[in-house]
């Protein structure tokens, strides 16, 4: 499982690698040029799903597919 993710801003286009949760979902992420708040695109359980290279850990895992309706990270934490 990979646990790092570069995260792309979808405002200012920088781009910040970054460790995952395991233990939780990351709901929120400013960005560390712009401070712009990202939150997940609609059907998207987090930040790394919506603006990551590589998909949040329970994604990887095949545990349950990123969509509102089904979240990888229902019940679990949100950071």
């Amino acid at each position: 499982m990979q646990l790092l993710s570069t995260i792309t801003c979808p405002h200012c286009g920088h781009q910040s690698a970054e460790t995952m949760p395991t233990d939780a979902c990351q709901f929120f992420y400013e960005c560390e040029k712009c401070r712009t708040l990202l939150r997940p695109k609609p059907g998207d359980c987090c930040v790394f799903c919506s603006y990551g290279d590589t998909p949040c850990p329970p994604i990887q895992e095949g545990r349950n597919q990123c969509t509102s309706s089904s979240s990888c990270c229902s019940g679990g934490n949100l950071i």
